[in-house]
């Protein structure tokens, strides 16, 4: 029992839970995959229970993961609390926090809430644009800390979760393969706006822009109203909307990386990002599981 609530084992935990790779999580947490793999195997033998079932090519949480999400994430809150009590530090300043309106119908409130309530001195200041504007003022300076989604093929960050990128529409939406697909985006530089237009051009399809909005909302009400289609996170799909069937012949659309980036700081507002941070690489399961009825807990070891 006394290695049962091991903080570095539920870190580990935490981290394979949220990208559903050993591979990722390794990366993450800057550790061989060896030691991933290790800390799972003694996570579970203290248990009792497996929390993963996995093979060379898929991880996913069992039910008895799912459940200790919950409480590693209690667990290490109370850590963290008390090593902040009892060291005597308080974080202080003005962190400028950035997040992409992908979150905007998640739980992320709760995760600031209550970074608020732990860090009451620090005034935290948060913007919500497109993945890509977040990465344009982050590199201006403007912002301490961002979590938006990365461009394929790029490798800065920190990494929160991958998922996958899919075509969603209203239940009734068709989509005639004669006629050019019709589509519902974001504004440039959105990423998933650049990334539904490549697709669709590597394959050969026509396409028109049916509605552009810089507001999830906005995009999500043209959706359901059945004006066309958008590529967006499977892990977040909005309620009243679904993935377009297969039938359709839309492209596939590859995978999405959400990500943590530290910009150039202060070091009042270093440390403030840094506490920020570790909050939502603790809490990122809850946000790519609470929009809808979609769930994200299926992935492939080593995307």
């Amino acid at each position: 029992m006394d290695h049962m609530y091991d903080p570095a084992q539920l870190r580990t935990f935490l981290a394979v839970a949220q990208t559903l790779s050993f591979t990722q999580a390794a990366r993450r947490l800057g550790v061989q995959q060896s030691t991933v793999s290790q800390h799972v195997r003694r996570l579970e033998d203290a248990t009792g229970r497996q929390l993963f079932t996995r093979d060379t090519h898929r991880v996913d949480l069992t039910g008895d993961g799912e459940a200790m999400l919950g409480f590693a994430r209690t667990i290490l809150q109370a850590h963290e609390r008390a090593a902040a009590f009892f060291t005597g530090t308080r974080l202080r300043g003005r962190l400028r926090f950035g997040a992409s309106e992908d979150f905007v119908l998640t739980r992320m409130p709760e995760i600031l809430e209550s970074f608020r309530r732990d860090h009451p001195e620090v005034e935290l200041e948060l913007t919500v644009e497109l993945s890509g504007t977040l990465h344009r003022k982050l590199a201006a300076g403007r912002l301490d800390l961002v979590l938006a989604k990365r461009r394929t093929g790029d490798t800065h960050g920190e990494l929160v979760w991958q998922d996958t990128l899919t075509w969603i529409g209203a239940p009734h939406v068709r989509i005639d393969p004669d006629r050019p697909v019709p589509l519902v985006l974001f504004p440039p530089p959105g990423i998933t706006r650049a990334r539904a237009l490549e697709v669709l051009e590597e394959h050969g399809r026509s396409w028109r822009v049916a509605c552009t909005s810089t507001s999830l909302s906005g995009l999500i009400a043209a959706a359901r109203a059945g004006l066309g289609v958008m590529a967006h996170t499977r892990g977040l799909i909005p309620p009243g909307l679904t993935p377009v069937p297969a039938r359709a012949g839309l492209p596939e659309l590859g995978d999405v990386d959400f990500v943590l980036l530290h910009g150039r700081r202060r070091h009042a507002a270093q440390e403030a990002a840094d506490a920020l941070a570790a909050a939502i690489l603790a809490g990122g399961d809850r946000l790519m599981r609470s929009v809808g009825g979609i769930n994200a807990v299926s992935g492939r070891e080593g995307a």
